[in-house]
């Protein structure tokens, strides 16, 4: 079991430690579905390759997903409106979303292993993943988290307090941009490991179970990688255990660690609710 789960388990290791953090921007910019939106524009990039007789795994169906990618950052970057625009940018995402998935089934339509490409994008391939492969990986991710630590504190407050980058004149459609292109990067080379539903996970469902119990960003980070990295090793091991499909596991895995954080938070703040009366009372 070790010998066969060991690589998928550090490859989720990897992924962990880069989505996780980005998540909690995503969360903080309340642009929850830019993961999908990103993954699907990568996705697309992917089956285009595919209709120019490109294998999918070769280096330029890599460069034209990331190339996809960086349009849709530039896209989100130059949509983003101070306050609350007419159109809301979750519906600019979501649309982005929608036109790229039906793009891409169109263009597989008409490509040999089509099918199997766009299930292969789905779900991810982590179980047959390769040392070499994780090896780039985490080469790739190592550079990207460089440029994240380095320039950590504008896009920090680009995302949580975007009132105090206007008001110094930052342009916040600039900083968005370098974002989502970092953003673009990290699925490029996610997705075809993880798959979008699996990457979507990472994302999105530790940064949640985090915000549950606080708010202090040291804490947010590392209650967001302890989540995502218990559910990648429970999830494995069930996957292991009941030989069921390794990506679709661990995702569900995650949303039944977030049912169990959700209760757990209530129950956490039950009593500091009951006791907030009383001191008012006395006081």
């Amino acid at each position: 079991m070790i010998e066969l789960m060991l690589p998928p388990f550090v490859a989720c290791m990897i992924l962990v430690a880069i989505h996780s953090y980005l998540g909690l921007h995503v969360i903080a910019r309340e642009v929850i579905f830019v993961d999908l939106s990103l993954a699907q524009m990568a996705a697309l990039g992917t089956t285009t390759a595919l209709l120019v007789g490109v294998s999918p795994e070769s280096h330029t169906a890599q460069a034209l997903a990331l190339a996809f990618t960086i349009i849709g950052a530039g896209l989100f970057a130059a949509t983003r409106s101070r306050g609350r625009g007419r159109v809301p940018q979750e519906a600019i995402i979501g649309i982005v979303y929608v036109v790229a998935s039906a793009a891409a089934l169109l263009i597989a339509a008409k490509s040999p292993r089509g099918e199997d490409v766009v299930k292969d994008i789905l779900v991810g391939k982590l179980l047959w993943v390769t040392w070499p492969t994780i090896a780039k990986l985490a080469v790739a991710y190592l550079a990207i988290g460089v440029f994240l630590f380095l320039l950590r504190r504008r896009f920090e407050t680009v995302s949580f307090e975007p009132k105090r980058a206007d008001a110094e004149g930052w342009s916040i459609r600039w900083w968005d941009f370098w974002f989502y292109a970092a953003f673009g990067i990290v699925i490029t080379f996610s997705v075809p490991i993880g798959g979008v539903l699996m990457v979507f996970s990472f994302l999105v469902v530790p940064a949640v179970t985090a915000f549950l119990f606080t708010r202090r960003p040291r804490l947010l980070t590392v209650i967001s990688w302890a989540t995502g990295a218990v559910a990648s090793a429970v999830g494995l091991v069930l996957s292991y255990t009941y030989d069921l499909p390794t990506g679709p596991v661990i995702v569900c895995t995650f949303g039944v660690i977030l049912l169990l954080a959700g209760a757990a938070s209530r129950l956490v703040r039950a009593p500091e609710a009951a006791i907030e009366p009383a001191g008012g009372h006395a006081a």
